[in-house]
């Protein structure tokens, strides 16, 4: 395994910060997570999108993924940062891991959460996810399908792939 740091990318609520911290614990590398970046410079996320809009708060991510990247670190990013031509291009000096699912699970993991784009709930993630699914393909070094596996499965098959590059 080489010295990029490791990426993770996919859409809300698949697990990128859990699988994300255990991961980087397995790997000896530190943890980054873009949206705690965000919610430590400029608030919580919801209030981001009420006061300033989604175009401000993809201002903010595109930054905080710049700053995760200079790290040799894993590092999980928000579902909509691939949507910034200017991250995507940062993201080719990094190894990028897409965590896919085919939705079955989503659910009961976004029902606790505050997220300001699923206001229809999991018909609004099935549309954003299907919009950003060929973003997520394009970019990604290594595939993982997160819908069934267990926790330490996925981390192992990450670790195998990773391996492999």
């Amino acid at each position: 395994m080489d010295s990029k740091p490791i990426v993770l990318i996919g859409p809300m609520g698949v697990g990128k910060s859990t699988i994300g911290k255990k991961l980087a614990r397995k790997l000896g590398l530190s943890f980054i997570d873009t949206d705690l970046l965000i919610v430590k410079e400029h608030g919580p996320i919801p209030e981001i999108f009420k006061e300033h809009g989604e175009a401000v708060f993809r201002g903010y991510e595109e930054l905080a993924v710049a700053e995760a990247l200079k790290s040799q670190a894993v590092v999980a990013t928000g579902g909509g940062s691939v949507l910034s031509g200017k991250t995507q291009r940062a993201l080719e000096g990094a190894t990028v891991v897409y965590l896919s699912t085919n939705g079955q699970h989503m659910k009961s993991r976004l029902a606790n959460g505050n997220r300001p784009l699923l206001q229809n709930g999991i018909s609004d993630w099935k549309r954003i996810y299907e919009e950003r699914k060929p973003l997520y393909e394009r970019l990604c070094d290594i595939e993982i399908d997160c819908s069934a596996a267990s926790l330490s499965k996925t981390i192992t098959e990450i670790c195998t792939k990773l391996e492999e590059l």
